[in-house]
């Protein structure tokens, strides 16, 4: 006879299961962070808690989470917000397809779910943005039903335990990974141990200095075992990131900057930046696409840029220039993103007029000191903001 609550593909590591599940739940209730999200089982705000997460250092959404949740306290009011608000709160934190996606998201749940977040991980599938993963956490945290999440910190956990050594199966997509968490979760509070399976990788099992002699499962780990905890997971191999020189046009007119909204595809798609002008003829524009990236931050750090053009200037805005900063005072900015680099040096310029007929009013905006437009003001153009004391 089989039994039901542990059905055969999760077996294999039911022995497995039940020791962690016996250990790491006495282990988080003492040993959790203090974090926000996990004082509520709102699976509206964990689902916002869960999608801030991704890629982004959790003392960075510390920040940005309760004032999400204030402006748009639930599904209703996410729902019927404008996309330019909603791009505006998450400002700063990237990544705003994210952003995007979770608009979209609410609108469906309130059009689709009658505004009440599905309860288990297939229906929330089918909400836009929301992946496997997120499906497992919501209805694992939210709704302690066990349903397995997988990121890198418990893909991570389970290829030591596992002492998996080959790379290509410590990734998050494997199979073993999902079918362990899943087997861990059925033994025990879903709420408690997909929370304690993360915690683990991310404050104990670390990807390098792992604090092996306060992990509550160092017993069952074969890596610690078998002495591979520094080679498990593999280090992945740096690519280098392609880059690219950029102008970046200050242009003013009676104390205001001109910002442009970035092209609804693409990098910073439909986000505040300064105008961007391509520069040529520099080093960098030449050689990235042949030097690493530790080698091609070396070269960018000495490249001087070619002299502006006025001419592109024209093309790119049709604006009447009183005057260029020939000096280029403004320091340059460097922002990487995750698979290019902006190396962007700003140069001030003087509009002789306003020009309202020749920029469209949507896709431009004229910005005091301190002001900002409506919608998302990503962190390069703070950066750049900073660079030219107009922040």
């Amino acid at each position: 006879m089989v039994d039901s609550a542990h059905p055969p593909e999760t077996d294999a590591h039911g022995s497995l299961a039940a020791e962690l599940a016996k250990r790491l739940t006495p282990w988080f209730v003492r040993n959790q962070r203090d974090l926000d999200w996990r004082r509520t089982r709102d699976p509206y705000a964990i689902w916002v808690s869960e999608i801030m997460l991704q890629q982004t250092r959790v003392e960075t959404v510390k920040d940005y989470y309760p004032r999400f949740l204030a402006r748009f306290p639930d599904v209703g009011a996410l729902a019927a917000a404008d996309e330019q608000d909603v791009l505006q709160a998450w400002s700063g934190l990237g990544y705003y397809r994210r952003a995007r996606l979770l608009h979209r998201g609410a609108r469906y749940v309130l059009d689709e779910c009658g505004g009440v977040v599905p309860g288990d991980a297939t229906s929330l599938r089918a909400v836009p943005g929301v992946g496997r993963y997120t499906a497992g956490a919501i209805t694992s945290i939210a709704f302690d039903s066990p349903a397995a999440l997988v990121d890198g910190n418990v893909a991570r956990v389970v290829s030591r335990l596992l002492a998996i050594r080959e790379p290509e199966r410590q990734g998050a997509n494997n199979a073993i990974h999902w079918d362990v968490a899943q087997a861990v979760l059925e033994r025990g509070s879903p709420r408690v141990l997909a929370q304690a399976l993360m915690e683990l990788g991310a404050t104990v099992c670390t990807p390098t200095s792992p604090r092996c002699a306060s992990c509550p499962v160092r017993a069952s780990c074969g890596a610690h075992a078998e002495g591979l905890v520094d080679t498990i997971p593999a280090p992945r191999k740096k690519i280098a990131q392609p880059e690219e020189d950029l102008w970046a046009l200050a242009v003013f007119w009676r104390g205001r900057l001109l910002l442009e909204r970035r092209p609804e595809q693409g990098l910073l798609a439909g986000l505040w930046c300064l105008p961007l002008v391509t520069q040529t003829g520099t080093k960098t524009a030449k050689k990235t696409a042949k030097k690493t990236a530790k080698k091609t931050a070396k070269k960018t750090t000495a490249n001087k840029p070619v002299k502006l053009s006025t001419a592109s200037i024209k093309r790119a805005l049709g604006l009447r220039l009183r005057a260029v900063d020939p000096d280029l005072s403004c320091a340059p900015v460097r922002h990487v993103f995750t698979h290019r680099v902006w190396n962007l040096q700003p140069a001030k310029l003087e509009a002789l007029a306003r020009a309202k007929a020749t920029l469209d009013d949507s896709r431009y905006a004229w910005i005091a000191p301190g002001e900002r437009p409506l919608g998302g003001l990503p962190k390069v153009t703070q950066k750049l903001l900073t660079s030219l004391g107009h922040a």
